[in-house]
């Protein structure tokens, strides 16, 4: 027994021994891996809404602040910094409670001030490509509209916000549109019966494609997002959704869609907020959310996710993930849950690249003059819509309807000199 023991006591020695000479995997060593693959493959965040803090807060008035340090967000160029941001999408958002009314005029003054911000900083660049965004040795600035609402059921409008450097879309926000369902029935008044993607909206889909403007399904109901991944000819993303099965809310991904995103080879990049990873009133934590990535991993693979912080854009987020500075936390939690630095580089910035480049692909290729379909005035159904026509073609639609009848026109001149006659008597 006692030859036993101190065998033991000596196996227990030369085992500390080892490990003070070869120490294992430390949270100190995830942590200095996690920070030396970010710095060579900086995040790429699909979604970030301080553009709408500008104008809350400060009228978009980029003179009253500095945005190297902005305490009342959660963004600023210093936090990004520590954060490894390398792109960031901004969304040019509009409440939906502008549609039908000035909704263009305000995604204009949107995309306005992140033109703005982007050009007044230095370190941080305007981008409109994949290669844009890997030429850079700055903050690469890319612009998406979050709400269909915001090309007021217009094509030409949506080649104008092309034009404008716009290179994403989310097709609808908390609101249906005319031409696309939401998820959401927080504003019910809106085209109530709309369901899934209208026939206007095929044209949506296909006029993106062309164009070469991705197509974003976070806020698209299940119906929707089916019907699109269907008929699109590019990958989509998801800017800001995550996993339904981990955390069962109408904004998250359900996993016959996850299934379908793998197929098109698309991207979900995950969100952030609270009230979409734990589902409760609990805040969560880093482990909360690298359960949504370990589920889509399962379903869709690594290929297909990224991340889309959402920050700016809710109030809640989880314990060691508070602001844009602490995304390196995430990567050590997925290190140390055994995701390797193959799949982490996809999910920081390649499979978005990926996907970018795929739809800058498919647009090059295609050879479709633009989409001049306009929608029916009637599926609109909004009298603040100004509808142009030729001041003619009234009288030219009574005089081809009198001759394309012509009993019930003769009956109504005969009617008209009638009542003239009885008038005459009457004198």
């Amino acid at each position: 027994m006692t030859c036993t023991l101190m065998g033991e006591a000596v196996q227990g020695i030369t085992m500390c021994f080892l490990l003070l000479l070869f120490p294992s995997p430390s949270v100190g060593s995830l942590k200095e891996r996690a920070l030396r693959l970010m710095a060579e493959e900086r995040v790429i965040d699909g979604h970030n809404d301080l553009p709408l803090q500008l104008r809350k807060q400060f009228g978009n008035m980029l003179s009253k602040i500095d945005l190297r340090s902005l305490p009342s967000t959660l963004t600023d160029i210093t936090r990004m910094d520590q954060g490894y941001l390398g792109t960031q999408i901004w969304s040019a958002y509009t409440l939906c409670s502008t549609q039908n009314k000035d909704a263009v005029r305000l995604t204009l003054e949107q995309i306005d001030v992140i033109k703005r911000m982007c050009s007044q900083y230095d370190e941080l660049e305007l981008v409109t490509s994949s290669e844009g965004i890997e030429r850079t040795k700055k903050i690469s600035c890319l612009i998406a509209i979050e709400g269909g609402h915001a090309i007021d059921s217009s094509l030409g409008t949506l080649r104008m916000f092309y034009d404008l450097g716009v290179r994403a879309m989310a097709l609808t926000h908390t609101c249906n549109t005319p031409w696309a369902e939401s998820s959401s029935r927080l504003h019910s008044s809106f085209y109530n019966k709309t369901k899934g993607l209208k026939p206007f909206g095929e044209h949506v889909i296909r006029e993106m494609n062309r164009l070469g403007m991705i197509v974003d399904l976070s806020h698209t109901s299940t119906f929707t997002a089916k019907h699109v991944l269907s008929i699109t000819k590019a990958p989509v993303i998801f800017s800001h959704s995550s996993a339904s099965s981990v955390c069962n809310h109408p904004r998250n991904v359900p996993d016959d869609i996850l299934q379908l995103l793998k197929q098109n080879k698309g991207l979900i990049m995950v969100n952030l907020h609270s009230g979409f990873i734990s589902c409760s009133s609990e805040r969560g934590n880093v482990s909360s959310v690298a359960d949504h990535f370990d589920h889509i991993k399962k379903i869709a693979g690594a290929e297909s996710i990224g991340i889309g912080g959402d920050y700016d854009g809710a109030d809640r987020f989880p314990e060691g993930l508070e602001d844009v500075s602490k995304y390196p936390a995430l990567i050590e939690e997925l290190l140390q849950r055994g995701w390797n630095e193959t799949e982490l580089a996809g999910v920081l910035r390649r499979n978005f690249l990926r996907v970018f480049r795929d739809v800058e692909m498919v647009s090059n290729r295609s050879h479709h003059l633009p989409d001049e379909k306009e929608i029916a005035h009637a599926e609109v159904k909004n009298p603040c819509r100004s509808v142009l026509k030729d001041p003619h073609d009234k009288v030219k639609t009574i005089l081809n309807s009198q001759a394309t009848n012509t009993p019930t026109a003769f009956f109504g001149f005969y009617l008209l000199l009638t009542t003239i006659f009885i008038i005459l008597l009457s004198k």
